[in-house]
């Protein structure tokens, strides 16, 4: 769960999900750690830094154009698990929802420090948003996240609860470490066998879907490692690789239920049989979407691993989560869910166009 996430988010758990806005700006010069800060000569009439927490603060410290990749986790699956999506996926997507913001504020918290020297633009930085609010608002939607996950069921909560410790563990410990990707990874294959428990009362059906999630998290988090400082074009070319292979995989049909199974569930839900070319010419196409969304500025990084070229290789694989999602929601039969995730896409574009966030960050 830039989740990553969780997404896809990156630095956090939540995302590659992961996902920042980097707002635009002189960068600050950076102090000795320990020494105060410089006084900054004010002109007249000027006002303090605002810590109160504005709305645009928030908007910015929690990466809401991100969300957008999140629902697609549950509804994805909902769909490997061969169940029609319910009120208990709408309660899997509020409890993801919450742990990825929960993930977003953990996150700044965690790098208050770092990022005043190479980020003081951020919300905890540059004062905006105090950092014993950004630790309140991790642990009041960690709460949230557990409570709508444990009204799914006990099933739904069974998975929230290792979700939740790797956000914090990941944003906490495991971030510059060799594990950190992998962590990263795990959140987001953890968000969507959320939705399978929630939805279809257990995960062993979605397992396959969420480890090509994962796949897809763990190559865009390596790529996101080397976002500020360039320098390599491995994880790129990894990266790309990685996308080709999921790409011919999500592509793939492959049927979801046992012969009994398949053959009492009801004609068109997500568990039935597909009727053949038309869900197999959807995530071929959600395919090729998603595999084009994320090689070509793989591809460019790899051939200049300058940090902006790198950072819009991260940017890429973030926005390639949603159409992966679809296509494995295609992948498992349920066409309808497919094209509900592949919406998602479009709305998350306006809503960063509207609120003045387009750059996107993990890391």
């Amino acid at each position: 769960m830039n989740r990553a996430v969780p997404a896809a988010r990156g630095r956090s758990a939540r995302e590659p999900a992961a996902a920042r806005a980097q707002a635009p700006g002189p960068r600050a010069p950076a102090s000795a750690p320990g020494s105060p800060e410089p006084a900054t000569p004010r002109a007249p009439g000027s006002r303090t830094p605002r810590t109160d927490g504005g709305i645009g603060a928030w908007a910015e410290l929690l990466r809401l154009p991100a969300l957008f990749t999140v629902p697609g986790d549950a509804l994805a699956g909902a769909a490997a698990a061969g169940a029609r999506p319910g009120p208990r996926t709408l309660l899997a997507i509020g409890s993801s929802l919450c742990l990825y913001e929960a993930g977003m504020a953990l996150n700044d918290w965690a790098d208050r420090e770092e990022d005043a020297v190479e980020r003081p633009h951020r919300p905890l930085p540059s004062g905006r948003v105090r950092p014993a609010a950004a630790l309140t608002a991790a642990g009041a939607l960690t709460g949230a996240g557990l409570a709508l996950a444990a009204g799914a069921g006990r099933p739904a909560l069974a998975v929230a609860a290792p979700l939740a410790a790797t956000v914090w563990a990941y944003d906490l410990a495991l971030k510059h470490t060799p594990a950190g990707p992998a962590a990263m990874a795990a959140a987001r294959g953890l968000d969507l066998l959320l939705g399978a428990a929630a939805t279809g009362g257990g995960t062993r059906a979605a397992l396959p879907s969420a480890a090509l999630l994962g796949s897809h998290t763990l190559a865009v988090t390596a790529v996101s490692r080397r976002e500020t400082t360039g320098g390599s074009a491995l994880a790129p070319l990894a990266a790309l690789a990685t996308t080709g292979a999921l790409a011919g995989l999500a592509a793939r049909r492959r049927n979801l239920l046992p012969a009994g199974r398949r053959a009492a569930a009801a004609p068109g839900l997500s568990g039935s049989t597909p009727a053949p070319g038309v869900t197999d010419a959807l995530g071929a196409g959600l395919s090729a979407v998603y595999a084009a969304t994320a090689a070509r500025p793989y591809f460019h990084a790899a051939l200049n691993p300058s940090p902006p070229l790198t950072q819009r290789a991260v940017g890429g694989g973030i926005r390639a989560t949603i159409p992966l999602q679809a296509a494995l929601a295609a992948r498992s039969g349920a066409g309808a869910t497919s094209l509900l995730i592949a919406a998602l896409a479009p709305a998350g574009r306006w809503f960063a166009r509207r609120t003045a966030m387009r750059k996107v960050s993990i890391t």
